[in-house]
């Protein structure tokens, strides 16, 4: 069988593409490396993407030069999880107080790993996890 090398992209649908990429921008520190009128594309940890696609924006197909992309489209809350160091834990929770996000939610992993939940503007569930959440991590 064929092996896969990793994730690649996640997505998020946003309803407002320009407050959802001031938040990642500003919280995150990400750097846009794309940007049209139904996304923007981050990179993540030098090795992945995530997209922020105008909800509504890509749900038709999509003519580009080198092919088509097929439709596609997502509402309600979602989830993502950033891997953060565990010696970042603090500095983290420090800056989403400072900027005035709850964290709803901290577990402690049972091999060692912890978890903060908070939201983005779209309502999305967002986690930073520390090492020790996965086996695989």
């Amino acid at each position: 069988m064929p092996s896969l090398t990793g994730v690649l992209e996640t997505s998020l649908y946003v309803d407002d593409l320009d407050r959802a990429s001031r938040f990642y921008e500003e919280i995150f520190g990400l750097i846009c490396i794309h940007r049209d009128d139904r996304l923007c594309a981050y990179g993540v940890g030098g090795r992945n993407v995530l997209l922020l696609f105008k909800r509504g924006a890509s749900d038709r197909v999509l003519s580009l030069p080198g092919g088509q992309l097929g439709p596609h489209d997502g509402s309600g809350p979602l989830h993502l999880a950033f891997s953060i160091s565990a010696e970042e834990l603090p500095a983290w929770e420090k800056l989403l107080a400072d900027r005035g996000i709850a964290i709803e939610t901290r577990i402690k992993w049972p091999r060692g790993g912890t978890s903060i939940y908070f939201r983005d503007p779209d309502n999305h569930s967002l986690e930073l996890a520390t090492p020790g959440v996965w086996s695989t991590y």
